[in-house]
């Protein structure tokens, strides 16, 4: 699959969440099958005014190339000049968050709530497109409630603009992540751009990722909650996709020993404190459905050191085996 000239070697695509891709997991990903994977949403604004913190979530690993920066924000130009730092980073391309619901967003004029404003959309594309030196997509929802359904609007709209790929999530932003994924909104996006549509929402087995693909004609699948705490899915999808056979889900000891593995990374790159306080939502998704693991999932809560935490996890494992 291409986006621009941007080759990504296959359909799979890992969504930007905030607090949840960063490198430790992106790697993972990528190594069960993830054909494209994204940074968390990087403030435009951020970047602007040097924050140390915003700079270091542009950071990439060799290893995890095809890889997409995206940037949020609401003014073109901040937004067009921030593209041209991040041209000289080592991000593969520049996504531009048009579909995040979260408050704090929205009420400053961004993520969904730019689909408010096709006006404005417009101008962020086409300066973002201008000043970066490399493929430029958006990530939109159905819309921002059900009385103003316009992703199809917004997608022509960046096509026109000279943006590379659009990724619909079939929700509007007043749904947050409650109910169904409206994947006909995908489709409709489909039939009426010519560059690659990837669709998202509510792909959490291989077959739906199948069903995603038949129903809409989309050119890529992108996963998000499906892939917390379940790198596999890509593995799962790939295989089921290319050959009809459902993979096995991972049993309770590649889990808890994925559990320990992402947790000794993260603590490598972020240091041993962040690292262990972050790994406190990972953990209760590793571990999610197991037996007996309410318990193991509040006291990892208490742990401050990596030693603390795996021990946890290696103890359980071995109460359950």
């Amino acid at each position: 699959m291409k986006i621009g000239g941007l080759d990504i070697p296959n359909r799979l695509f890992l969504a930007p969440m905030a607090g949840v891709t960063d490198t430790a997991f992106r790697l993972i990903c990528r190594e069960f099958g993830c054909g494209m994977v994204y940074t968390e949403m990087v403030s435009a604004k951020g970047l602007y005014y040097s924050n140390e913190r915003t700079e270091g979530l542009m950071a990439l690993h060799p290893d995890e190339h095809p890889a997409g920066i995206q940037i949020f924000g609401s003014d073109p130009l901040i937004m067009a000049r921030m593209a041209e730092k991040i041209t000289e980073s080592e991000g593969d391309l520049i996504d531009i968050n048009m579909g995040c619901p979260a408050p704090k967003i929205v009420k400053n004029g961004e993520g969904c709530a730019l689909m408010r404003r096709p006006e404005l959309v417009k101008s962020i594309v086409r300066e973002v497109v201008k000043a970066a030196g490399k493929p430029v997509t958006i990530k939109i929802r159905k819309g921002w409630d059900e009385a103003s359904v316009n992703a199809v609007e917004i997608a022509k709209i960046a096509e026109g603009e000279g943006a590379s790929a659009v990724t619909v999530h079939g929700r509007t932003r007043e749904q947050f992540y409650a109910g169904h994924a409206d994947w006909e909104v995908i489709a409709n996006v489909k039939r009426s751009l010519s560059i690659p549509v990837i669709g998202n929402g509510d792909i959490f087995t291989p077959q739906a990722a199948k069903a995603m693909l038949e129903q809409t004609g989309c050119d890529g699948i992108m996963v998000a909650r499906g892939a917390q705490g379940n790198p596999w899915i890509f593995r799962r999808i790939s295989e089921y996709l290319c050959s009809g056979v459902v993979l096995p889900e991972p049993d309770a000891g590649q889990r808890v020993i994925m559990a320990v593995r992402h947790l000794k990374m993260i603590c490598e790159m972020k240091g041993e404190g962040l690292g262990v306080r972050e790994m406190r939502k990972h953990i209760p998704w590793y571990l999610k459905g197991l037996r007996d693991s309410a318990a193991i999932k509040q006291a990892v809560n208490s742990k401050t050191t990596m030693i603390e935490v795996e021990a946890l996890l290696t103890d359980y494992l071995r109460s359950i085996s």
